[in-house]
């Protein structure tokens, strides 16, 4: 059972980064649905698919991150809505949804990035 009230963990991935991204609902939620245009209350973890390296996450801060989609990269503007409060999903997303190609300036450019991401709220 997936214990929404703490921190997920994240396998180490196997094969070849996806080209695509990919979208997996761990836990679905009941509650509201988030849309495209929706500001989201999320907890989330972010690592690298290479390494396996985690570089970010709302859990070590403590609190949830409220934020609209529209602002958010391509990834998660496509892999978020449609998914219900209470929920956890999984998204792997290649570097064009994510920080761009190699060399585009972020320090994740280039990279496939894992998230779990917690939908606590949607407004």
């Amino acid at each position: 059972m997936t214990d929404l009230n703490s921190k997920p963990e994240i396998d180490f991935p196997e094969g070849a980064a996806p080209e695509q991204l990919e979208i997996t609902d761990v836990v679905v939620g009941d509650g509201a649905e988030a849309t495209a245009g929706a500001t989201v209350d999320v907890h989330y973890l972010g690592v690298e698919f290479a390494s396996g390296d985690e570089f970010d996450s709302s859990w070590n801060r403590g609190q949830s991150i409220n934020f609209p989609l529209r602002s958010l990269i391509a990834g998660w503007q496509e892999g978020i809505p449609g998914m219900k409060v209470g929920g956890r999903r999984k998204l792997v997303v290649p570097p064009h949804l994510a920080y761009g190609p190699a060399g585009s300036g972020h320090r994740l450019s280039g990279q496939t990035l894992i998230f779990v991401i917690d939908l606590l709220g949607v407004s």
